[in-house]
């Protein structure tokens, strides 16, 4: 019996010191991650200094066929699935990867922006698509296929809050 009362408070005593080393150890993790997460919120408000003032893109169109997007042109990057004869009237754009979130940008799918500047452009439209990584500060605004090629070296960029109907 002996044996196994030593081999007991072994286990116990294991745990105890595994429990104050782990409770250690994620304390430690813990104060990282606020650490992070503090300087998350702060390089945002920075961040959002900016964005209010839009940024200047160069504006280009692309059309719902295979030799301009990929194997499934009916189907945009955030799966959104169009009818390709009828595509100037979605107000759809892809927008270069250095815009969306996902790769360091300020913008998501979904979200409205505003565009200025541009001869017969100007208007709300809607983030649904990626463009190519060749392309930097650069939107594509989805047309159908007979609309002519266009193009706006200087047009202006904003996010475009709907519930508010202004500018974030």
């Amino acid at each position: 019996m002996n044996k196994y009362v030593t081999l007991g408070l072994a286990i116990v005593l294991v745990t105890y010191a595994n429990g104050i080393v782990s409770t250690k150890f994620l304390s430690d993790k813990n104060i990282q991650l606020q650490s992070l997460i503090d300087e998350n919120k702060r390089l945002s408000k920075e961040l959002s200094e900016y964005e209010p003032e839009g940024i200047h893109v160069t504006v280009t169109m692309y059309q719902p066929v295979e030799r301009q997007t990929d194997s499934t042109p009916n189907i945009l990057a955030d799966g959104t699935r169009i009818r390709t004869e009828k595509a100037s009237n979605y107000k759809f754009i892809a927008v270069s990867r250095n815009l969306l979130k996902r790769w360091g940008g300020w913008l998501d799918y979904g979200d409205f922006i505003l565009l200025k500047d541009t001869d017969g452009k100007d208007g709300v439209y809607q983030v649904r698509d990626t463009m190519n990584p060749r392309w930097v500060n650069r939107i594509d605004i989805l047309e159908s296929i007979d609309v002519k090629p266009y193009k706006y070296d200087n047009a202006k960029i904003t996010k475009y809050d709907l519930v508010s109907t202004g500018s974030e």
